[in-house]
């Protein structure tokens, strides 16, 4: 007999798999924007009963990955180029601020281990983004400036930034997808903003992150126009 209070943990534990399984869909593009499904479909695909699926699409609508259409299951949702440059300015305005502010007491504050470990995050973003490989990339990348902004301590903020990231990744995806090589195309700074952090030097992280955020409008506007 299961101990008080296993299946849920269980329950939870299957919800948080299925939902990132399917963050991954949309994130590589498998589940386009505008893809319909059910609830019945993915719990088929998965092999699993329909609660822990429906729980993990509803959290997906919370992140704005999805939508809710009553009667018919749920679509992806379909970000617009105006979507797009507004997450970039959300970015900009939070994390740049917050960085100039904070990174001084934040480096005083952090383990070294911590900077190790997104160093190396850094080191793989950026390996990838040279080659082009634009999966691997996505996963480095959204594990570094999680790593990278949880060391400020304030969970609230590292959250919204990780949210508006895998919503601007998910945009830009299939405009990416339309190059055919695309090494040397994406920004590949990680490190340089790794040692700014770990210099404490504030403007010059602010100054990184606001290239990051010009380079990716840059790129998506004239894929965008053909």
């Amino acid at each position: 007999m299961p101990e008080p209070g296993s299946s849920p943990v269980r329950r939870s534990t299957l919800r948080q798999q299925i939902a990132d399984a399917l963050c991954d869909e949309v994130l590589a593009g498998r589940l386009p924007a505008g893809r319909q499904f059910t609830v019945k479909e993915m719990a088929d695909q998965y092999g699993v009963s329909a609660t822990p699926v429906r729980e993990a699409l509803i959290d997906l609508c919370s992140q704005g990955l999805l939508d809710v259409e009553e009667h018919r299951g749920f679509r992806v949702h379909e970000f617009t180029l105006d979507d797009f440059r507004s997450m970039l300015e959300a970015r900009s305005l939070i994390a740049e601020g917050l960085f100039r502010r904070s990174v001084t007491d934040m480096v005083h504050a952090v383990a070294p281990e911590a900077l190790v470990s997104v160093r190396r995050r850094a080191e793989e973003a950026e390996r990838a983004a040279r080659l082009g490989d634009l999966d691997i990339l996505i996963g480095y990348d959204l594990r570094f400036f999680r790593e990278l902004t949880s060391l400020i301590g304030n969970n609230y903020i590292t959250d919204f930034l990780q949210r508006m990231r895998v919503q601007s990744w998910v945009f830009m995806v299939p405009y990416l997808r339309r190059l055919p090589d695309l090494a040397g195309v994406l920004w590949a700074e990680h490190s340089r903003l790794t040692d700014a952090v770990t210099r404490a030097d504030g403007v010059e992280t602010e100054r990184i992150i606001s290239s990051y955020n010009s380079h990716s409008l840059v790129l998506i506007e004239r894929l965008a126009q053909g």
